[in-house]
């Protein structure tokens, strides 16, 4: 499993209408890509939710490379670099993915949290307490699947999970999930990834 994401900071003046228009008009374009578990298209409202900025961030957990490269390397990527400018494409490898009770439910939100892995600690303790949490957040209720991943250029992890309501009992950046695309949900490795 692979996690990948992408921000586009927005002017404080932007109208988050052109980005919902965007999704509504290509976001079932995803609904059936090979290789895609999730992708998650987020934004953020500057002064909703505590959000400081504008912004289009979507997340993707990917169940094949080949998928994830034929995105980026293969049209798909190039027309919202085109409209956008090319963005940092941020990627993780996956440590752990769980389905919460809510799962098949349409997601409403979405809670990212980066933390930085400490110079100095056990890489295994801190990988598997990111799993616990994983598992956590999937029994919370409303989720709809819970992520842990690790960059190992950054050591940076990031906790990710979707909700089927608007309160997730979830620290970290709360997004507005406007469409999800999960046509390889079924193929995503459950638990810990090795």
């Amino acid at each position: 499993m692979h996690a990948m994401q992408y921000e586009l900071t927005l002017p404080a003046d932007y109208d988050m209408g052109v980005i919902r228009a965007r999704v509504a008009r290509v976001g079932h374009l995803l609904d059936d890509w090979e290789g895609l578990g999730f992708k998650t298209y987020l934004i953020r409202e500057r002064g909703v939710n505590g959000s400081p900025v504008n912004q289009y961030a979507p997340f993707y957990l990917w169940d094949a490379v080949e998928g994830m490269n034929t995105f980026l390397w293969g049209g798909a990527f190039q027309g919202l670099s085109n409209d956008f400018g090319r963005p940092s494409v941020r990627q993780w490898t996956g440590l752990s993915y769980e389905e919460g009770g809510a799962v098949g439910s349409p997601g409403r939100s979405a809670v990212r949290r980066r933390q930085p892995v400490p110079e100095g600690v056990e890489l295994t303790e801190v990988m598997v307490e990111a799993v616990e949490e994983t598992g956590r957040l999937a029994g919370e209720d409303g989720a709809v699947f819970a992520a842990a991943a690790v960059d190992t250029a950054r050591w940076e992890l990031v906790h990710f999970s979707l909700w089927a309501h608007e309160a997730p009992k979830a620290d970290g950046d709360l997004f507005e999930v406007l469409h999800v695309s999960a046509p390889g949900r079924e193929r995503l490795p459950r638990g810990r990834q090795w």
